[in-house]
């Protein structure tokens, strides 16, 4: 009887460990309701107080249809300058401290932080003009730990004057609003100042590092009668861009921008990469990198979708009558 018994409980154990092997016994894990697998950290470095809603919400969409959920299996730890570029070494140097997976950079400025705190962390970018500026050695071969996609903002020069001049025929002193602190609006600028002198139009090169100097160079601008303006595209021009759009405005300035983001907000023109979808892609070279894709292995990628966007409301208050072949040419006509 013993043995009849020793054999049952045997078969039973048997039994159960191969019930345990098939995961048909519904004991609990350790850690179960937990997230599964890792959760990453993404280190999010801004020049002003946050991303643009718009923006953020791009590239968290990016983010979702990669499998990636904030909150879920992803964690961004965000630092904002607030508009104090000094600041921008030590938030970087904290991300690397808190030990993030990687950085997500936006504006030269911001990755030139990012890089002087680290070459070890994976550095995703969105840059004006990452090789002029120094960021990276090539698109092909950006080296080092910086990677992601760059507007190559100089070469639009030319297209952007064009459209102003098409926009504002007779201009003969153009004004140029710039951010010195970024390398690529330095060359943009310069690149600018060569188109129009062909053209015989007198340039004046405007600098603002801080939002106070924008009411002076307005005047300034008054004082020198310019009668057109191309405003470079930056992060401190974005961060600034309602105070920019009022001030033209004010001064009666029609001016060329290079985002859509400013005739949104009342601006007359803009030409430039599609910014929304730019952030939206960025969150592919961050799926990479997080599976162990190396920087040096990722070329870097230029926007493919750029926009012509013209402010009709804005051309109305300056008294202008946009040319229809102007409107023609362009993707939205607000």
């Amino acid at each position: 009887m013993r043995q009849v018994r020793a054999r049952i409980e045997v078969s039973l154990r048997a039994f159960v460990v191969a019930l345990l092997a098939a995961g048909l016994l519904g004991v609990p894990h350790v850690g179960e309701g937990q997230p599964a697998g890792k959760i990453y950290r993404i280190g999010v470095l801004h020049r002003g107080a946050g991303p643009l809603p718009h923006l953020d919400a791009a590239f968290q969409h990016g983010l979702r249809e990669l499998g990636y959920v904030v909150g879920q299996n992803v964690v961004l730890e965000r630092r904002s300058a607030r508009g104090d570029v000094g600041r921008l070494h030590e938030l970087a140097a904290e991300l690397v401290r808190v030990k993030v997976d990687l950085i997500l950079a936006v504006g030269d400025e911001v990755i030139d932080a990012a890089r002087q705190a680290t070459s070890r962390i994976p550095i995703i970018m969105i840059a004006c003009d990452a090789v002029e500026a120094g960021l990276v050695q090539s698109l092909a071969r950006p080296g080092g730990n910086i990677t992601g996609i760059t507007c190559i903002s100089g070469d639009l020069a030319g297209k952007r004057l064009q459209l102003l001049r098409e926009a504002v025929p007779r201009f003969t002193r153009l004004a140029v609003l710039y951010n010195p602190g970024d390398p690529h609006a330095v060359l943009e600028v310069r690149k600018a100042q060569l188109i129009a002198r062909e053209w015989r139009v007198e340039v004046q090169a405007l600098e603002a590092r801080v939002s106070t100097d924008l009411q002076g160079r307005f005047r300034t601008m008054a004082n020198q009668r310019a009668d057109a303006l191309y405003v470079i595209g930056d992060s401190f021009t974005v961060l600034h861009a309602k105070e920019i759009i009022e001030l033209a405005a004010k001064a009666r300035l029609p001016a060329i921008y290079a985002y859509r983001q400013f005739p949104d907000a009342g601006g007359l023109i803009a030409y430039g990469p599609n910014l929304v979808d730019m952030f939206r892609r960025v969150a592919m070279y961050v799926d990479k990198v997080l599976r162990g894709i190396s920087p040096v292995e990722l070329p870097v990628e230029q926007p493919t979708k750029f926009e012509l966007v013209i402010n009709m409301k804005a051309a109305k208050a300056l008294g202008l009558a946009v040319p229809p072949a102007l409107l023609l040419q362009a993707e939205v006509v607000e």
